[in-house]
């Protein structure tokens, strides 16, 4: 035979087996634990953020990458920059000519000279 159920549906013959309070229901280590204070307050702290790295993304990569370490060791930092640099204004003066010759917009010379650029990094030429 069923238990009756009451007006919400269930029975009333569901007992527990447990008895006593939550407090004793916790043995040794698990009650020491839970019975300690939580901390007044919690420091977070914000991750921290690299540093922005100076330089080019492709150091040491490109196929005259070699090349162009081994020459800078050769010849010394100092005077290879110097001939860097002349080879850079150089090249910049053969596009802004050619976008002369073509007719060209500054923005468009511009866009050249960085292309150029992206592609000297990628190639090595600026390691």
């Amino acid at each position: 035979m069923a238990a009756p159920l009451s007006a919400t549906g269930l029975s009333n013959s569901l007992h527990s087996t447990f008895h006593g309070s939550w407090a004793t229901s916790f043995a040794g280590a698990d009650r020491a634990m839970l019975a300690r204070p939580a901390p007044a307050s919690v420091r977070v702290s914000r991750p921290r953020r690299s540093l922005p790295k100076m330089g080019n993304v492709n150091e040491g990569k490109g196929l005259f990458a070699p090349l162009v370490v081994f020459t800078r060791n050769i010849i010394g930092r100092k005077r290879f920059n110097q001939l860097r640099g002349k080879a850079i204004a150089l090249h910049s003066q053969v596009i802004t000519e050619f976008c002369k010759t073509i007719g060209a917009d500054g923005k468009q010379r511009q866009g050249l000279i960085r292309l150029a650029k992206k592609n000297g990094e990628k190639l090595g030429f600026l390691a």
